[in-house]
């Protein structure tokens, strides 16, 4: 009897060892994770280099769809939500990279509307009224921003202003924000803590979201906002797999690409692509 009690606590006591291995090491990779992110620079790379690339890319003529993403970083985010879950694959895909400074717009007196300081480099910047004849060659379009006010006013009579065909799809993902987010203070929480954070989102993402719903059909825009954060007024900062979603708030870590895609192509019109 003592040596089959003596064999279970053995038992019990490996099993204990093993969880606390295995709890470690998730304790560890998670730390590994964050400390991955909290480095601007590698994490801004990320970002950019698979979006800068792609400009590169010419509309293939024999391709059967042809689509085209036009923004800023927020644009590039989008398309490392597309990488990173395989989706499009049905479609040959440009991108075009417009500053956020200089804002996704087309129409008269671009002027008005930016700073003084940067007209200049908005004038050597690639905007919408350049990338016309590429947008004339694709059957999808996709604008991604980092919205302002202004921008998001103007959107109706940008897109009447780039005159797409009844054969063209036209799509537009709103803004989105994770509010403010502290890497290096996340280290220092536990597990059930972190599943659980949630930020406010930056004081000027539900004015904006507000203005595209009232003036954009359904059938174009996409609400990425609503689709992460829900009816809320927080924001998720990790999954719930304790993945970090955005590494400074407005640009998605790899982890927060796969997480983001999947809501957009499972909740949204993309979803039928």
């Amino acid at each position: 009897m003592i040596q089959k009690y003596k064999q279970r606590l053995w038992v019990a006591l490996g099993c204990l060892f093993l969880a606390t291995l295995s709890s470690s090491a998730l304790a560890n990779q998670l730390r590994d994770e964050l400390l991955k992110a909290a480095d601007i620079k590698s994490s801004g790379d990320y970002v950019r280099t698979r979006f800068l690339k792609a400009i590169k890319n010419p509309v293939n003529p024999k391709a059967s769809k042809k689509a085209l993403i036009i923004g800023d970083s927020h644009a590039q985010d989008f398309f490392n939500s597309v990488v990173e879950n395989n989706f499009l694959q049905d479609y040959q895909i440009s991108t075009r990279s417009i500053p956020t400074r200089c804002q996704v717009y087309l129409g008269d007196n671009h002027s008005k509307f930016i700073a003084s300081k940067d007209e200049v480099f908005c004038e050597k910047s690639d905007n919408l009224e350049k990338a016309k004849h590429k947008i004339a060659e694709v059957d999808l379009v996709i604008l991604v921003a980092n919205w302002t006010k202004w921008s998001a006013t103007e959107l109706p009579k940008t897109i009447e202003n780039m005159q797409l065909t009844d054969k063209q799809k036209l799509l537009v993902i709103g803004r989105k924000s994770f509010g403010k987010v502290a890497v290096r203070k996340y280290l220092r929480l536990p597990e059930e803590k972190l599943q659980t954070l949630r930020n406010k989102p930056d004081v000027k993402q539900n004015k904006i979201n507000s203005i595209m719903r009232n003036t954009l059909s359904k059938d174009v825009l996409i609400d990425l906002q609503q689709l992460a954060c829900g009816a809320t007024a927080t924001c998720p900062v990790f999954t719930k797999d304790l993945k970090l979603i955005s590494f400074d708030g407005g640009h998605l870590t790899k982890n927060g690409a796969q997480y983001i895609g999947e809501l957009l192509f499972e909740n949204s019109q993309l979803g039928s692509l």
